[in-house]
């Protein structure tokens, strides 16, 4: 046994002083912390596994719906339209029932940009009629309308036809003498301010061309005929690339049956009423095919109507179904803002000069870009001077058919 220094000088018969012993815990607060902490973690992770509700976390907010009574007055629809900032090829989407937006599509052959608003087709996409048909417009012959599920719709009446009684006036007597060309403005009835943009900076000679998308066609055709311009309706047609690169809704498809491309083709004629003639919204696919696009000619040549190819799709049969139909057509020859920037559509338009002195007549088809709009309002204004006669589509169509 080993003894201390404190064991030899303690007295002697004394037992030594028992020292007290602490009491320790068999952790410490840090550790007793740290497995709190682990506690508290395992508790809520098995809570978030665990609890099937998927806002949890989130606020909300509870309201009360009711429905609304039968003579409740129903809130005016408010226009939800915004443009697009996108510089991407953009397929439109799906619009609620009565909800209308816009959105901008860029087409993949020439890359030309075009506003379309969705929604209006809803309803007909579902095979249902249109609750509010399209008003008729002023100014037109009631004679020339019948009536579709849809709406008003042209038609010939005795030896009267729309081509004929809304073509714009000319002087055709002096057309079949000089050099013409015709300008067709696309893309309208989208966007007010540059639709009325096209409206009053142009010429009346110009022809304006219609989408049947927008809250109100119709009234912008209705303000273009009173301009004295003609006005063609654009038909939505298949293109290459669809769905990437979508028309929009009620687009004729090579898909389809004749008779599904028939009732697309009747809602889009009820959309406004006074054009001379059709034309393509896209569609290089379906105009290039046969058997699709031969009834949508022969029902417009039934109808009265005449047809505009715009020129983009080189295999186009349009031509030679027009001509098994004996009705009015035309072929855009130069697209004239491929390019829009000044100097390019300057370039396009002494293209399309020269195109006209060659051939006597020329078609130039723009889109309704200010700059393009800007560029043909100055090119007209001396175009007199060249020797160059500016002229409708109509009158166009007619020289060429007779040359």
């Amino acid at each position: 046994m080993t003894e201390t220094a404190d064991d030899l000088s303690a007295p002697l018969g004394q037992d030594k002083p028992r020292r007290k012993r602490r009491l320790r815990l068999p952790f410490t607060a840090m550790q007793l912390l740290a497995v709190l902490l682990g506690l508290f973690l395992v508790t809520f992770a098995g809570f978030a596994i665990f609890n099937k509700d998927p806002l949890g976390g989130e606020p909300m907010t509870r309201i009360a719906i009711r429905e609304p009574k039968a003579t409740d007055e129903k809130p005016a629809a408010s226009d939800t339209r915004h443009e697009s900032k996108q510089d991407t090829k953009e397929a439109p989407k799906q619009a609620a029932p009565g909800e209308q937006k816009t959105v901008t599509m860029i087409d993949g052959s020439t890359g030309a940009r075009r506003d379309v608003v969705i929604g209006a087709g809803d309803a007909a996409d579902k095979g249902e009629a249109a609750s509010a048909p399209p008003p008729v417009m002023a100014g037109i012959d009631p004679k020339l309308l019948e009536k579709s599920r849809y709406g008003m719709i042209p038609v010939v009446a005795g030896d009267l036809k729309p081509f004929n009684v809304y073509a714009a006036d000319a002087d055709r007597a002096k057309a079949a003498r000089m050099p013409v060309v015709a300008i067709v403005i696309g893309g309208l009835g989208v966007g007010a301010a540059k639709t009325l943009d096209a409206i009053m900076k142009l010429p009346p000679a110009v022809t304006l061309a219609f989408t049947p998308y927008g809250a109100d066609p119709g009234k912008l055709a209705e303000r273009a005929r009173a301009q004295r311009h003609e006005i063609f309706l654009q038909i939505p047609m298949e293109p290459y690339d669809f769905p990437d690169n979508d028309p929009g809704p009620q687009t004729l498809l090579t898909s389809l049956s004749p008779d599904q491309n028939m009732d697309r083709l009747y809602w889009h004629l009820s959309r406004m009423q006074g054009y001379a003639g059709l034309t393509n919204f896209m569609g290089a696919r379906f105009i290039a095919t046969e058997p699709a696009m031969q009834p949508i000619i022969r029902e417009a040549a039934k109808r009265g109507l005449g047809f505009f190819d715009d020129g983009s799709s080189p295999r186009s049969i349009a031509p030679q179904a027009a001509s098994s139909a004996s009705m009015p057509f035309g072929k855009g020859d130069i697209a004239i803002d491929v390019v829009p920037t000044p100097t390019e559509i300057d370039r396009a338009l002494t293209k399309l000069e020269s195109t006209a002195r060659e051939r006597g007549v020329a078609v130039g088809t723009a889109s309704a870009l200010p700059v393009s709009i800007e560029r043909v309002s100055a090119w007209t204004k001396t175009l007199g001077d060249r020797g160059i006669l500016l002229v409708p589509l109509t009158t166009a169509m007619l020289k060429s058919k007779s040359s």
